[in-house]
Order: structure tokens, then C-alpha cells, then sequence
């Protein structure tokens, strides 16, 4: 994995407070269909180089490293509220199936 990673962050035209990180350039196409539909529209919101020391609001950049390597993406969702992020993950299966 590299040390260092060129990152676009979209936030969901959805869902309030979710975003995605992904490589710059990724092909929103490529990502996964189940994803895509329940996320929106990506609305671009910045550009930044992530290191594994990055400190992030929500996590670490060694975490998105690690998604992006092993998912071609990150997606941070907000704090749980009102089992809002167990209702996102819920329909996200759904739609895998």
C-alpha cells in the first residue's frame, strides 16, 4: 500500500453527514451498484492527500488507506442516531441481494 494517497471526498445527496472517500479519478461507476443507489448523487466537497498519520474528524487516515486499498472506497457515515446507520447498512444488503 502506498504511503500517501490522492483522495476525493463526495457527500451523499441522500443521506445527511455520509460521505465517500475515494481515489482521485475513481470511476463512480466502478463502485459497488448497492452502494451508488443508497448513497445519491456524489456531490463533490474536496481534494486532500491522505498519510497514515492523517487525523480525520471521524478516523484515521491509515483507516481510509486501509478501506481504499482493500474496497476502492471509505464511506463515513454519521454518529449512530436513531439507528440511522443500521437502517443504512440494512437497505445496503438488501440491495446486494
Amino acid at each position: 500500500m502506498s504511503e500517501r494517497q490522492f483522495v476525493s471526498v463526495f457527500r451523499s445527496s441522500k443521506k445527511n453527514d455520509t460521505y465517500i472517500f475515494v481515489r482521485r479519478g475513481q470511476n463512480w461507476d466502478d463502485l459497488p451498484e448497492a452502494l451508488r443507489s443508497i448513497f445519491g448523487a456524489p456531490v463533490h466537497s474536496m481534494d486532500l492527500i491522505i498519510t497514515p498519520d492523517k487525523k480525520l474528524a471521524r478516523t484515521t487516515g491509515q483507516q481510509v488507506l486501509d478501506a481504499i486499498e482493500e474496497k476502492d472506497f471509505y464511506l463515513q457515515m454519521p454518529e449512530e442516531r436513531d439507528g440511522y446507520v443500521v437502517e443504512f447498512q440494512r437497505k445496503l444488503e438488501q440491495h446486494k441481494k
